[in-house]
């Protein structure tokens, strides 16, 4: 049991901003407690809707998701990041651009909505129950408003109420769920059931920023929606074909086959696109500091940036290394043999933790120079890319050649800004992630050693963890250090909130 003053020092890092390091490592910790646990409760649920609903019920579920990943990520259109971005400044500051940007969110999840009950049925062959549609739709309007509740979170640097609210969520649309595939099972009712648990989460957000309501109408400029459109637009559409890049591949492979393929693609897609969540935590915590020091200190902001890519970096390699060497295993224990087809695409997709893990943290690092706008015409590029490979690639290939499609757009796409960051800050990775190789290598020859020997899979991923953990210690592998060391060392520090 720990002791008074060492509680009092656990408390200090989790609940308190008290340095620019120590800020990023707790609202880091946050945002990846929060989101690692809370999604890991519904693609628990997922991969039980797999096996009870079947190849062909599951694919109908994942094609209406994929349709509303797309118009959730639609109904933001920046805003939220801007709301982070000019929040960050101060309480008057979240006030004024909460008011403001919530207007402009109704309207376009007003809009979403419409899409989803209106245009969803008309663009596929693959028949969709009338509830399954407007329950995806109420869905969507739960979960935009949601995350935008969550961006005053991040504004204030306090993301252990996001990752709180998130929990909470996932944990009831986990227990929905289960009783919907239990007593009532079908892709409709499963919709259902997430759409109540967004709606409760939502609830909770709201109570927690409830101060930003009182005169939200005295708070709303009407001057300043122009500014907020100008400037979120093309975060807004750079997101949506994001989105688009990495959901259409379905949309599209229900239009050239069936439901049931859609599942098999849907299964090897669902644990990797888990696992984009993982950057996204990092990049939560660092995008505050390094909008700050792009304007003030460029050294710094690029020290910032380096580690926030070793740190992504450390993550990718590991887990495409595992993945490649066990997909079958993999989806087998997940999903069931039935899924067995989905073990080649869940390789080639895994190649594309490597593209987007370092790719979200030079995306945000654009966006802090104020320089989103140069990304738009590569996100277009990009979309027409991914549309024209999946028409050639999906009637010849099925859902491999969907997965070559995404791997190779995604490598463009962020092949492109990495180019353009490169040119406004001349940041290098290699001296850092020399060591991640190496650990990397040791872990690969400790899986086959162990897939050799046939050990159990249970065994086999613990066995590697402590392989490359190990590895990178006796690397003396820089970023290790100095995630440890910010750990260890952040109670010591009393400097003002960053």
């Amino acid at each position: 049991m720990p002791k008074a003053g060492e509680d009092s020092k656990l408390k200090r890092f989790l609940f308190h901003n008290q340095s620019t390091a120590q800020t990023i490592a707790k609202n880091t910790f946050w945002l990846s407690f929060g989101e690692i646990f809370g999604r890991l409760l519904r693609v628990g649920l997922i991969f039980y809707a797999a096996r009870v609903l079947g190849a062909a019920g599951y694919g109908v579920f994942s094609y209406m998701s994929s349709l509303a990943a797309i118009l959730t990520v639609f109904s933001d259109m920046g805003v939220s990041a801007i709301l982070i971005r000019e929040g960050a400044k101060g309480e008057e500051f979240r006030k004024t651009y909460f008011a403001t940007a919530l207007f402009i969110k109704l309207i376009v999840i007003l809009i979403s909505f419409a899409t989803i009950v209106l245009v969803a049925p008309r663009i596929t062959t693959i028949p969709l129950p009338s509830t399954l549609v407007y329950a995806i739709g109420v869905l969507v309007v739960f979960d935009a408003l949601r995350v935008f509740g969550n961006a005053v979170f991040r504004a204030e640097e306090r993301m252990q109420f996001e990752a709180g609210t998130n929990i909470l969520t996932q944990f009831i649309i986990l227990i929905g769920g289960l009783y919907v595939l239990t007593f009532v099972p079908s892709p409709a009712n499963l919709a259902i059931a997430y759409a109540i648990g967004s709606a409760i989460g939502l609830f909770l957000v709201v109570y927690l920023i409830k101060k930003y309501f009182r005169g939200i109408f005295k708070s709303f400029h009407r001057d300043l929606v122009k500014t907020i459109l100008i400037a979120g637009w093309p975060i807004g559409v750079s997101s949506i074909f994001g989105g688009v890049l990495v959901n259409m591949d379905s949309i599209m492979i229900g239009w050239f086959l069936n439901a049931e393929q859609v599942g098999y693609y849907a299964a090897a897609q669902k644990p990797i696109t888990f696992l984009y969540l993982l950057p996204a935590f990092i990049v939560g915590s660092l995008l505050p500091v390094m909008a700050r020091y792009a304007r003030d200190d460029k050294e710094k902001f690029r020290d910032i940036m380096e580690r926030g890519l070793s740190m992504t970096i450390l993550l990718a390699y590991p887990l495409v290394a595992g993945i490649t060497l066990n997909a079958q295993k993999i989806i087998s224990i997940v999903y069931g043999t039935e899924f067995i087809s989905a073990a080649v695409p869940m390789i080639i997709l895994s190649l594309t933790l490597l593209i987007t893990f370092p790719g979200a943290v030079i995306m945000n690092a654009i966006f802090s120079f104020n320089r989103q706008k140069e990304m738009v015409p590569m996100w277009i590029v990009g979309t027409i890319l991914n549309a024209l490979l999946n028409l050639y690639l999906i009637p010849i290939m099925g859902i491999v050649g969907a997965a070559i499609t995404s791997l190779t757009s995604q490598l463009v796409v962020v092949g492109v800004f990495w180019y353009k960051m490169r040119k406004i800050s001349h940041f290098t990775i290699l001296k850092r992630t020399f060591s991640i190789v190496k650990a990397t290598l040791l872990m690969i020859v400790a899986i086959l050693a162990g897939n050799l020997l046939n050990l159990p899979f249970i065994l086999l991923v613990p066995l590697s963890i402590l392989v490359y953990l190990s590895a990178l210690i006796l690397f003396k592998d820089a970023t290790l250090a100095d995630i440890t060391n910010t750990v260890r060392n952040s109670h010591d520090v009393q400097s003002p909130q960053a």
